[in-house]
């Protein structure tokens, strides 16, 4: 074992995983890094096996966002959405052009839940849901506002 005095040189805190990174739990994770690649142009990172065709850890980017991946481990309490009944976290990218990044996510089969639409906080922006059950939003910052200015535009939509 070795000790931190050890590791005075490496970052406690890697460049790659500054922030938080969602760790999405999936019923097939093969399946979901194909559906990723396709739909959302992941770059997968990595992809450590397990027993039984499962991958037990995946590193995914999409644009400058990480994500992980694995399937599901009953016996840790690491469940899907499909096995919950559902998700309770949404996901959000912001990307380039979200028009065109829907159109390939959805032709790629995700379930549009709200369709690209201007938002009272300035993006344009998506909701699609991806066939392993998670929520995503991704958006397009369109105008820039100040705290001030989306205090006024939320109020006028009744938030």
């Amino acid at each position: 074992m070795t000790t931190t005095k050890e590791h005075t040189m490496t970052n406690p805190i890697p460049e790659e995983y500054k922030g938080g990174v969602p760790y999405l739990n999936v019923h097939d994770a093969k399946a979901a890094i194909d559906f990723y690649r396709r739909a959302f142009d992941a770059d997968v990172r990595i992809e450590i096996p397990r027993q039984g065709g499962k991958i037990a850890h995946a590193e995914f980017r999409i644009g400058d966002a990480v994500f992980m991946l694995r399937d599901e481990y009953p016996e840790y309490r690491f469940r899907s959405p499909r096995t919950i009944g559902g998700t309770p976290v949404n996901l959000m990218v912001f990307v380039a052009d979200v028009e065109t990044f829907a159109e390939r996510a959805i032709a790629a089969g995700a379930r549009v839940i709200r369709p690209v639409e201007m938002q009272f906080h300035g993006d344009l922006q998506v909701e699609l849901e991806d066939p392993f059950g998670h929520s995503w939003f991704f958006t397009s910052r369109v105008a820039h506002m100040d705290a001030a200015e989306l205090q006024e535009t939320a109020s006028a939509v009744n938030l």
